[in-house]
C-alpha cells in the first residue's frame, strides 16, 4: 500500500515539477542540435484547412493566407471542406472567381472529422511541403516562411509553429489555458533545441509530403506525428518564430470539452509506436516523451489511486503525516471545486488543472466503452 503510495506521490511531483526543472537542467548542460537552414528554400506548398461549418471565420483565414510573406506562385490553399453545411462552401468559391490558381474547395462526401478531411485534401495536394492549419487560426506574415526553411536541413520531418493566444488576459477561463499553454511551449522549445518535441499542436504545423502517412481517423496528427517521425530516423521540432493566433476557450464549458476531445484516445496512444519508449534507440526524446506524454496524459489516474493509497492508509492507522497529506490532498480538491467563479488567479489554476484531470478521466471513460469519435462540435468561443 505505501510502495503504490509513493510512486503515484512520485509519479504527480516528476510530471509537473521534477520533469521541467529536469529539462531545464539538461537544456544547460547538453548541446544544442543545430538545424541548417536554407533561406533561398522555396518548395511549392500545400496549405490545407480542415472545415466543418465554419462560416463565421472562414472568410478571415483565406484572407489571411493570401496575404502571407511567400511567393504566390508558390503556394495553394485548400479548404477541405468536411461536408459542411452552412455557408463556407459558398465562401470559399466567391475567392475563387478572383483567386483559382490559389484557392481550391475540396468537398468531403460524408462527415468523417479533421483527419480524414486532411488525408484525401493531401491525395489532391501539388505541394513538395504540406502545411496544416485550423480555419480559425491567424498565421502572422512570416509564418509560412519561417515554418518553410526548416525544411531545408533534410533531417527534419516535421516543423511545429508557436500558437499565441489572443485573449490570454480577458478572462480567467483564457488567462488559466494561456498560462499552462505559456509553460508547455517552453518545455517544447528545450526539447526541440536537445531532441524532438513530443506532440505538435494543429493550429500550425508542416511536414513533406513524400512524408506523409494516413492514420485511423479518430487519432489526430499531432499526437501521433512527431514519435512516428522519430522512429523513422527524423526530428520533429518547434519554430517558436512561425506564429499562428488563436482565441482561447473562453468558457469553462467549451474547455472542458476541448480537453475531452484532444485526451480521446489517450490510453490507446500509450500502444502506437511503441518504438517511441525505446531510450536505447531514441535517447533523450524516450526519456521526454515519457514525461511530457505518458505521465502526463494518465495524471487523472495517478491521482485517483494517490487518493485511494492514502485513504487507505490513514484507515490502517499509520502516522499522523500521511493524515495530514490527505488532508492537503482533500483541501486541494475542495479549492479546485469552489474555483469556478474565484477571481483569485491561483485558484482559479487549482480548479483549471483539476478540470483538466476530469476532462482526462471522461475522456478515458469514453474510450473504454467505445464512444470516442473521430469528429466534435467546435468551441464556439473560440471563432
Amino acid at each position: 500500500m505505501k510502495i503504490g503510495f509513493y510512486i503515484c506521490a512520485f509519479l504527480v511531483f516528476y510530471t509537473m515539477i521534477g520533469y521541467p526543472l529536469l529539462l531545464k537542467i539538461l537544456h544547460k548542460l547538453l548541446s544544442h542540435k543545430k538545424i541548417k537552414i536554407d533561406h533561398s528554400y522555396q518548395p511549392m506548398v500545400s496549405i490545407i484547412v480542415p472545415a466543418h461549418n465554419e462560416e463565421n471565420v472562414i472568410e478571415k483565414k483565406i484572407v489571411n493566407l493570401l496575404n502571407i510573406s511567400y511567393p504566390k506562385d508558390k503556394y495553394e490553399i485548400i479548404i477541405s471542406s468536411d461536408n459542411s453545411t452552412d455557408k463556407t462552401n459558398n465562401i470559399v468559391k466567391s475567392y475563387q472567381v478572383q483567386h483559382k490558381d490559389i484557392i481550391k474547395l475540396y468537398n468531403v462526401e460524408s462527415r468523417k472529422g479533421k483527419t480524414n478531411a486532411q488525408d484525401e485534401a493531401v491525395d489532391i495536394a501539388q505541394g513538395e511541403i504540406l502545411v496544416f492549419t485550423d480555419a480559425n487560426s491567424i498565421f502572422d506574415k512570416q509564418a509560412l516562411t519561417e515554418l518553410i526553411k526548416t525544411f531545408s536541413d533534410k533531417s527534419i520531418g516535421y516543423v511545429a509553429g508557436k500558437l499565441s493566444y489572443l485573449n490570454s488576459t480577458e478572462n480567467k477561463t483564457s488567462e488559466s489555458e494561456a498560462s499552462y499553454w505559456n509553460i508547455d511551449l517552453s518545455l517544447r522549445l528545450m526539447e526541440s533545441d536537445l531532441s524532438s518535441i513530443t506532440a505538435g499542436n494543429g493550429s500550425i504545423y508542416a511536414i513533406r509530403k513524400g512524408d506523409y502517412i494516413k492514420i485511423d481517423p479518430i487519432f489526430s496528427h499531432d499526437s501521433i506525428f512527431p514519435p512516428k517521425f522519430v522512429n523513422l530516423g527524423k526530428r520533429a521540432v518547434f519554430n517558436k518564430d512561425a506564429i499562428a493566433f488563436e482565441k482561447a476557450g473562453e468558457t469553462d464549458r467549451d474547455e472542458f470539452i476541448r480537453k475531452v476531445r484532444m485526451a480521446r484516445k489517450n490510453i490507446a496512444i500509450n500502444f502506437i509506436d511503441i518504438q517511441k519508449y525505446n531510450m536505447k534507440r531514441n535517447k533523450l526524446f524516450s526519456l521526454f516523451y515519457i514525461s511530457h506524454r505518458t505521465f502526463r496524459n494518465n495524471l487523472y489516474l495517478f491521482h485517483i489511486l494517490l487518493l485511494l493509497f492514502n485513504a487507505l492508509i490513514v484507515l490502517q492507522g499509520s502516522p499522523l503525516i500521511y493524515l495530514i497529506f490527505l488532508i492537503m490532498q482533500i483541501l486541494f480538491f475542495a479549492l479546485a471545486a469552489i474555483g469556478k467563479n474565484s477571481s483569485n488567479k491561483y485558484i482559479k489554476l487549482i480548479f483549471y488543472y483539476t478540470m483538466t484531470l476530469v476532462a482526462q478521466a471522461v475522456a478515458a471513460f469514453k474510450e473504454i466503452t467505445g464512444k470516442s469519435k473521430a469528429f466534435w462540435e467546435k468551441a464556439g468561443s473560440t471563432r
